[in-house]
């Protein structure tokens, strides 16, 4: 059933049960995100971006996690919800290695559309690259090279995975600012479907996962 929902004012008319975020984002209204992706029945609302006000609700909510109902009255710029998305950019920057000029992301890198949506500039945050781990590029998987100090622990790599292979041959592990990806699985090749799938290469948003051949290819590979 079609509603109508507004949001920022605007009247947006949308089939009833879907995805706030989804909404605004297909009528042109950007709500920063990064742990989104649609078709998810559950998302993780990990990256705590997503947030906007709805008229009736005491606290900002993410909009990812939100099903429009008719009459809904969302705002997504309300200083409640400025303030909470610059904390969450803060501390997701606060431990990602900026090199933009090497970064294979850089045509398409949803940091850079956040940072110039929330007017806030590119740069470290004054918490400092918070990483305590003593490996930045894990070379411990056969098909796979994983940077930690740009992964963003969004998870659309674990989401992909299981969605393509109906299991998880990576997931997180660590605690707080150490947590990072982990493998799963036997490290010979014909054991895994890595090598010939490669989906949480492709679907990552800020190149943290590359293929050796791409790593070998790329500024950072051919300098190391």
């Amino acid at each position: 059933m079609m509603i109508i929902i507004s949001v920022d004012d605007k009247e947006i008319q949308a089939e009833e049960g879907t995805s706030l975020l989804k909404v605004c984002l297909d009528n042109g209204i950007y709500i920063p995100n990064l742990c989104y992706m649609e078709g998810m029945e559950t998302p993780p609302s990990s990256c705590r971006l997503c947030f906007v006000d709805i008229d009736g609700e005491k606290n900002p909510v993410p909009s990812c996690s939100v099903k429009v109902r008719e009459g809904m009255k969302v705002f997504t710029n309300t200083p409640r919800v400025r303030g909470l998305q610059w904390s969450a950019f803060e501390l997701i920057m606060s431990n990602h290695r900026i090199d933009c000029g090497s970064c294979l992301s850089r045509k398409a890198c949803p940091l850079i559309k956040i940072s110039r949506h929330l007017k806030i500039r590119l740069k470290p945050f004054r918490v400092g690259h918070i990483n305590s781990g003593n490996e930045d590029i894990v070379e411990d998987h056969p098909c796979l090279i994983y940077d930690i100090t740009k992964c963003v622990r969004c998870g659309k790599c674990l989401h992909i995975c299981e969605k393509i292979h109906g299991r998880l041959y990576l997931t997180f592990a660590g605690r707080g600012v150490d947590m990072g990806i982990s493998f799963f699985g036997d490290s010979d090749d014909e054991t895994i479907p890595c090598a010939r799938c490669l989906a949480c290469v492709k679907i990552c948003p800020v190149s943290a996962l590359l293929s050796y051949e791409r790593y070998e290819h790329s500024p950072e590979g051919s300098s190391s």
